[in-house]
């Protein structure tokens, strides 16, 4: 984690007007010397809730930065792909476009084509 720029900050201050609760998974104290295990209490915390978030969201809102690979991510769109709520921004340069572009096909997954246009179809979502 880390790696993509802070997005999900960008988002939360553009629909910073909006009545609604904004779940964003990165946090200040990630340690990632934390075993990756589920005997690891802070490790499964975080994972344990970002579970909790997908499963409780109205809408999941996802962008794949191109020169990343964000398998989380990829788990996340895997998860809750044909529900209905998810809306993701895949440009061109992140390294599995095609199998994104091809699950959101497939589910119906609303896609848009930059940072922008993702924060203006939550902001319809969400009013």
């Amino acid at each position: 984690m880390g790696a993509a720029e802070d997005w999900q900050a960008r988002v939360e201050a553009d629909l910073s007007d909006l009545d609604a609760l904004l779940l964003n998974p990165r946090r200040d104290d990630w340690d990632s010397g934390w075993a990756q295990s589920m005997d690891h209490p802070h490790f499964r915390a975080q994972v344990e809730w970002e579970l909790e978030g997908l499963e409780r969201a109205d809408v999941v809102a996802m962008y794949l930065v191109p020169g990343t690979k964000a398998p989380i991510s990829l788990l996340g769109l895997g998860l809750v792909a044909a529900s209905g709520r998810l809306v993701v921004c895949c440009p061109e340069g992140f390294w599995r476009k095609g199998n994104v572009d091809v699950v959101c096909a497939r589910y119906g997954v609303a896609r848009v084509p930059d940072l922008a246009a993702l924060t203006t179809e939550l902001r319809r979502r969400l009013a």
